[in-house]
């Protein structure tokens, strides 16, 4: 690569006019994934809901008690001897596909199964397609302006990572996955992510240091720019089961909430498709998260002479894998399922964000050079 290569201001100045339009379609889709949740059939939802709450507790209750029947038989183990018969009573053994598992079904959706509200949505994930594209241009094209790839700084960084977010949620809408509700959440992120690029992050484009000239620029940043982005929807999912998880503990003690809150939630997967949709996602994408380390200290070695020389940026990029790893483990371990390892998982991504913005800003190291 030629590393005295001159920047293109053309190229560069697309790219800022591309981020800025992607930006405004992003709050069209924004609005249109808002009017999907706020119009999209809510009297319909609650009344499907109560209905279905209703059904669902008789057949629970059906269903409880046969087990409970079953389980008393399964119990008692008959043993002959001589002088007669003995009952034996047989420890109960109790398994539960996950934590939050309660039978109850996924919600409608944001659009609550509502014509109209589907209407919207769909207008929604029009937009996010156009906005996706104007972004991903103008990540284009502020890596052709300099030649190099486009993250060589936390400006880069930041658009880079708001757009592989955004595709690897196209590409689950793609592969007919149920995931359109986080379509609001993951277009207000990514309005913050590039306003805040712009506003405070932003670095005009230029050629970086010698010792970023390197081919591991494109393979340590890239993977970690698509472990956060995963990770980033992996935590969408985490926080919505935790909301939806307190809603259906109140549905089971009889405290349903017929009130606007009581309305998103019902529409929400149940706690129980959030719960495995989060542990997938983050399951995922950890191995790449590990090469994402190793690749770094490959890099740490040609560039500075070492593997490994607990700089903050490296630090906290192994906090960040001990807290996943023990996300994981928790997951595998049966006290440890639904609330409490949510937890875990948002401390987890909790410690990627600060990884990121609060070494990048606050913390002086070897990777400081890249500059905001």
């Amino acid at each position: 690569m030629n590393i005295a290569a001159a920047v293109n201001e053309n190229f560069a100045n697309y790219s800022n006019y591309m981020i800025r339009s992607a930006m405004f379609v992003y709050a069209l889709a924004f609005l249109a994934h808002l009017a999907e949740w706020v119009f999209g059939g809510r009297s319909k939802v609650a009344v499907q809901s109560a209905a279905l709450t209703a059904e669902a507790s008789a057949e629970q209750a059906a269903a409880e008690a046969a087990e409970a029947a079953r389980r008393k038989a399964a119990q008692q183990v008959t043993v002959k001897t001589a002088g007669g018969t003995v009952t034996l009573e047989r420890p109960a053994v109790v398994t539960r596909a996950s934590a939050s598992d309660r039978g109850m079904e996924d919600g409608p959706g944001a659009a609550g199964g509502d014509e109209k509200g589907d209407l919207y949505g769909r207008i929604a994930v029009s937009f996010t397609v156009l906005a996706w594209l104007l972004h991903a241009g103008g990540v284009a094209f502020r890596a052709a302006s300099v030649e190099r790839a486009p993250w060589g700084n936390m400006y880069e960084f930041s658009t880079t990572f708001g757009a592989v977010a955004v595709g690897m949620y196209l590409v689950l809408l793609a592969l007919r996955k149920n995931v359109r509700w986080i379509g609001l959440f993951l277009t207000t992120t990514v309005l913050l992510d590039l306003g805040l690029a712009l506003s405070v992050l932003y670095t005009n484009s230029e050629q970086l240091v010698p010792a970023l000239h390197s081919y591991w620029l494109w393979i340590h940043v890239s993977c970690a720019i698509i472990s956060g982005a995963i990770f980033y929807l992996a935590a969408v999912g985490t926080l919505l089961f935790l909301f939806r998880d307190r809603y259906e503990v109140a549905v089971a003690a009889g405290k349903d909430s017929n009130g606007r809150w009581g309305d998103i939630m019902r529409r929400l997967p149940a706690a129980a498709t959030l719960d495995k949709f989060a542990y997938r996602m983050n399951a995922l994408v950890f191995p790449l998260w590990t090469f994402t380390i190793i690749a770094g200290a490959i890099w740490a070695q040609a560039a500075w002479g070492r593997y490994w020389g607990w700089d903050p940026k490296e630090t906290w990029a192994f906090i960040t894998w001990v807290a996943y790893a023990c996300y994981l483990h928790a997951r595998a371990t049966a006290g440890w399922k639904g609330r409490k390892a949510a937890y875990l998982a948002l401390i987890a991504f909790a410690c990627f964000l600060f990884n990121y913005y609060g070494v990048n800003i606050f913390v002086s190291g070897k990777h400081s050079y890249a500059g905001v």
